[in-house]
Order: structure tokens, then C-alpha cells, then sequence
């Protein structure tokens, strides 16, 4: 849970048990976003592979 934000949404007046769960609900949407962002890191790595040997296939085709 994010204690900062539940603390902000204490002090603004929402109650203990919503503060929890809208807490958890950003922690949780926080977790989905990192897990997004580390499957494209690997799409990005596995597209510069693919790229490359692309490449390499023309250099060898077409360089005389």
C-alpha cells in the first residue's frame, strides 16, 4: 500500500477503509505499469535483434 497516499486521502476525509482500498488500488495499478514496461523493455531488445541480423542479411546480399 502506498502510506503517503493514504495518508493524503486521511486528510482530505475519506474514511480509514477507503483510503486502504484506493491506496491498494493505485499500488496495484503501479505494479501492472511496471510489468508492462519491463515486457516492452524485451520487445524493444528482441526488435534491435531482429533489426540487426535483417541488416546483416542485406549488407551480405547486396555488398559486392
Amino acid at each position: 500500500m502506498m502510506g503517503k497516499l493514504y495518508d493524503a486521502l486521511l486528510g482530505a476525509g475519506a474514511s480509514p477503509e477507503q483510503a486502504r482500498e484506493a491506496a491498494e488500488e493505485v499500488a496495484s495499478f503501479d505494479e501492472r505499469m511496471q510489468s508492462i514496461e519491463r515486457k516492452l523493455t524485451r520487445v524493444e531488445t528482441i526488435l534491435l535483434i531482429v533489426a540487426g541480423a535483417v541488416l546483416a542479411i542485406l549488407v551480405r546480399v547486396y555488398w559486392p
